[in-house]
């Protein structure tokens, strides 16, 4: 090859678009007469769509991006919870013990009251007029008086709540406590309104790399609407249950459980999967009337049948870690010794010299990290 030639081919060159430019001559050190080549600005030029950086490291996997919404489910809007008609207790007591009287009264007027019951009460004999039509009605008043107001009482209870129903339209809801009248032609349905909490069994699901996965959740809601939570859905808390278990699947299924040889969000962030699970399951859960405060996984294992590979894995994983950091300190102790021994004229070395220095110091340095 002639000198026009090699002028006009230019310098060898190896050419990386994650790298800066190479020159060839460095990487075959017994080529006579290497071309100097001037070096431009190191520039950082990173692949489109190959997931890298421009450190030549795979990028770090990032928290996914929140999911477009969804459409919310709906229930019936003229269900709603609003408070109930009630009296209070005496009321109906009250009422009760009038009928009573006057069902006796009646009774006593057409001589129909047991003799017994007439020496009891310490009355004269009377044979009274009889039952007529006067004396049936005045006995069916009293008697109807007597059980609207004794069949109407009802004890409410703290953290209780009644929903009523009227022929099967709705009627109100009542969280009052103690005793109080309602309509006895009304339904009532009794709704649990405390703080409660569920604790799932370990159900299956998938992190984002389709490993098997057993998951348990503990779920911390409560009954916000009494109207949507009995008339809005058929069963609240199997609703519950399969809201839980479908906002949970979503969820593990954007990170993986383990992230081995990169720093990267996973499943093990605790608080970043549970506030991401319980603002889903919230979502999902505020149209019939619960009201969801936390959904928490208390359990994220692998599930049994993948679970040794993946152990191994992990130990693996955690090995080389530390075999890495164990390198990178001799490294520097030995390039700190080597500096230190130059810079202050305590030797004078060779090329020959350093590089057996350096080996030496190596083998020292490691073997003492190593024990």
């Amino acid at each position: 090859m002639t000198e026009t030639e090699s002028g006009a081919r230019g310098a060898r060159l190896i050419h990386n678009e994650a790298t800066t430019e190479i020159p060839v001559h460095l990487l075959f050190r017994d080529d006579p007469d290497p071309v100097p080549v001037p070096m431009s600005p190191v520039v950082v030029g990173t692949g489109t769509g190959t997931g890298s950086t421009g450190t030549g490291r795979p990028a770090a996997r990032r928290m996914p991006p929140r999911a477009p919404a969804r459409p919310v489910p709906s229930v019936d809007p003229e269900i709603g919870e609003r408070p109930g008609r009630v009296l209070p207790g005496a009321v109906g007591v009250f009422g009760g013990a009038v009928g009573a009287a006057g069902a006796a009264a009646s009774l006593g007027w057409a001589g129909a009251l047991p003799r017994i019951m007439t020496e009891i009460a310490g009355l004269p004999g009377y044979e009274g007029v009889g039952l007529g039509p006067v004396q049936w009605a005045a006995v069916a008043g009293s008697g109807a008086l007597a059980l609207f107001g004794f069949g109407g009482l009802a004890r409410g209870r703290t953290g209780r709540a009644w929903v009523l129903t009227l022929f099967g339209r709705y009627r109100g809801s009542v969280r009052r406590a103690g005793l109080m009248w309602v309509n006895p032609l009304f339904l009532r349905r009794r709704v649990d309104v405390r703080l409660r909490h569920w604790r799932s069994e370990p159900m299956p699901a998938v992190d984002a790399n389709g490993v098997a996965l057993r998951v348990v959740v503990l779920v911390v809601w409560r009954i916000k609407d009494t109207a949507k939570a009995t008339l809005g859905v058929e069963d609240h808390e199997e609703y519950l249950r399969a809201c839980v278990e479908a906002d949970m699947a979503r969820v593990l299924s954007q990170l993986p459980a383990d992230a081995f040889h990169e720093d990267a969000p996973t499943l093990r962030n605790a608080e970043a999967v549970g506030g991401l699970l319980t603002r889903r399951l919230a979502a999902d859960a505020e149209p019939v009337g619960i009201e969801v405060f936390s959904a928490q996984p208390t359990r994220i294992e692998y599930a049994p049948e993948v679970a040794a590979a993946m152990q191994r894995r992990r130990i693996a994983a955690l090995d080389a870690q530390h075999r890495d950091s164990v390198l990178t300190s001799v490294v520097d102790s030995v390039e700190d010794t080597v500096t230190r021994l130059t810079t202050r004229g305590l030797v004078e070395l060779d090329d020959y010299e350093r590089k057996a220095l350096v080996k030496d110091l190596t083998v020292a340095f490691y073997t003492g990290r190593g024990e």
